[in-house]
């Protein structure tokens, strides 16, 4: 039995030499191409003009008004509600200076999102000096078009003589911001800057 066992332990150890000599050696595989570390870099795109796109909203009238109607104008347009109470605090500032620079190229244009109703139960006694669009949902639309985010009101959009959109300030505005809105745009329409330096200002404010 001793000499049985010893030879059946070299007969398998010989099998496995055996196997193990001729075995298929596996083939390496190919490594995947590595990502180009500039794949994962975003390039900046070119920074285009934008010019506002055209509405139609109706007025506290009901009547359908353009917004090419006031084009060739430094339009200041101001998204309000009946309901905010610092967009109301604004009314008296935007009024006073739609009289003091409607003469020189600059016009108001209040965007109400908000119902017909109550915006023009609210212009009865506010008696704006400028127009006054209603817009609800459309109104926000307006804002939206432009790639700004519409978080809240008060809310003004800035838009050059030629159409071109210039920026926005969230919040209320004081004076010392139409004092510089005023002084960015006519310097502007004067040639003294270029619209990369007026965005910036008015980015600023």
């Amino acid at each position: 039995m001793l000499i049985f066992a010893t030879g059946l332990l070299a007969l398998l150890c010989g099998a496995l030499f055996y196997a193990a000599r001729f075995a298929p050696i596996p083939e390496p595989q190919a490594e995947e191409p590595a990502i180009a570390a500039s794949s994962a870099i975003v390039e900046p795109r070119e920074i285009e003009a934008v010019t506002h796109p055209e509405f139609t909203l109706p007025d506290i009238g009901g009547n359908p008004r353009n917004f090419s109607e006031w084009q060739g104008k430094n339009r200041l347009i101001n998204f309000w509600a009946t309901w905010c109470a610092p967009c109301r605090r604004e009314i008296p500032l935007l009024k006073a200076f739609q009289s003091a620079q409607s003469t020189n190229g600059f016009e108001v244009i209040g965007i109400a999102v908000d119902f017909p109703e109550a915006v023009a139960e609210y212009a009865k006694a506010a008696e704006f000096n400028y127009p006054v669009l209603v817009g609800e949902q459309d109104a926000m639309a307006v804002a939206e078009s432009s790639g700004i985010e519409f978080i809240g009101m008060p809310f003004t959009m800035f838009v050059a003589s030629d159409g071109e959109y210039l920026g926005a300030f969230i919040g209320e505005l004081h004076q010392q911001h139409l004092d510089t809105i005023v002084d960015v745009m006519t310097r502007l329409d004067r040639a003294e800057i270029v619209k990369e330096d007026a965005r910036r200002e008015l980015n600023a404010l």
